[in-house]
């Protein structure tokens, strides 16, 4: 029969690996000496294959012309399209367009579109 683990604080957590409880800011756990990873939010909400709603939309909004946003996201044959025609600055106001749009989307709604 297992002991459920005691209560924790709000600023506590319990250590990745022994599941002894440590402070919520600790890098790395004083009991066993393992790195923690950083709380949800710390570094910025990202897709699980590493992509930022915040960056995609900052290339998108400086560099769409280009078709940066579109390369970070994975899109590459979007990418060479916005790259063949750029010089029509159709791609630039398009990029703007699509940096304004996520920004304005959810973590969630990102994350389903191009996690």
């Amino acid at each position: 029969m297992s002991v459920p683990p005691p209560p924790r604080g709000a600023d506590e957590k319990y250590c990745s690996n022994c599941g002894s409880i440590i402070n919520a800011r600790a890098e790395i756990c004083p009991n066993c000496g393992v790195r923690q990873l950083p709380a949800p939010g710390i570094i910025g909400p990202s897709t699980p294959g590493g992509r930022n709603r915040v960056a995609a939309a900052l290339f998108a909004l400086l560099l769409g012309g280009v078709g940066i946003h579109k390369f970070y996201l994975g899109r590459v044959a979007q990418g060479i399209i916005y790259l063949l025609f750029f010089w029509t600055f159709i791609p630039a106001i398009v990029g703007f367009v699509e940096g304004i749009i996520y920004l304005t989307m959810s973590d969630q709604e990102f994350e389903k579109k191009y996690g």
